[in-house]
């Protein structure tokens, strides 16, 4: 591959921004296991008919890992519809834990505080894991009150990894610009590289130019030396 082809290649891969995929993403296994969880914690402790509780828990799970999904494939092509469906995630799992916290007021059950003597055993154990199978081992023993502050915990950690990572394609957006300041710069630099090409072919002609004068120079010389003879 030469140098032009290099820096065109270059440019093309400029405009696409190239992230992680987003199940790879922490804050995705977390939610794709909050999904997963709430599914189970309906089925276990609420009305399997006639309490919309249940729709509404599922749903808002549903949302917040679907909406990351939507916008981490589109923050390829635009930063700011990956910004907007992220902030619709949390939206949703804000909602979602605002169930849980209900469930637990409701039935007078205890929101467990770092008093707790379970609550950093629990905090830890949600820090540590992030994928559904290691939450789904335990999904069917739990008690209510222990599946409703482990899912708060979980909602809570998925949040927080959220902020950051929004705080960080932020900054981002703001030094690199959207689609539309990449392509203006993979333009710019194809145009750069093509002048640069033109100016090194225009040297490379001038140069041919004067060898080709020189061995013409060289050779009327020769005939006429040998004229001579």
């Amino acid at each position: 591959m030469n140098k032009q082809q290099e820096e065109k290649q270059g440019a093309q891969k400029g405009v696409l921004r190239q992230g992680v995929p987003y199940n790879k993403l922490f804050f995705y296994q977390k939610a794709d296991a909050i999904y997963r969880l709430t599914y189970v914690f309906c089925q276990r402790f609420l009305p399997k008919y006639g309490d919309r509780t249940v729709d509404q828990m599922v749903q808002a799970a549903r949302s917040g890992k679907q909406n990351i999904v939507e916008g981490i494939e589109d923050g390829s092509t635009s930063t700011e519809m990956e910004l907007k469906l992220l902030n619709v995630a949390r939206s949703s799992l804000q909602e979602l834990r605002e169930d849980y916290d209900d469930y637990l007021h409701t039935r007078c059950l205890t929101r467990w505080t770092r008093e707790h003597s379970r609550y950093n055993a629990m905090l830890g154990f949600c820090k540590r894991h992030n994928k559904a199978v290691d939450y789904l081992l335990y999904a069917g023993k739990w008690t209510d009150e222990e599946f409703c502050n482990t899912m708060l915990t979980l909602c809570h950690i998925t949040d927080k990894m959220m902020c950051s990572y929004l705080t960080r394609l932020e900054k981002q957006f703001v030094e690199q610009g959207g689609i539309k300041e990449r392509m203006y710069a993979a333009r710019t630099g194809y145009r750069k590289a093509q002048e640069e090409l033109l100016k090194r072919l225009q040297a490379e002609n001038m140069q041919l130019k004067a060898e080709v004068e020189r061995l013409q120079a060289e050779l009327e010389g020769l005939q006429a030396a040998l004229a001579k003879r």
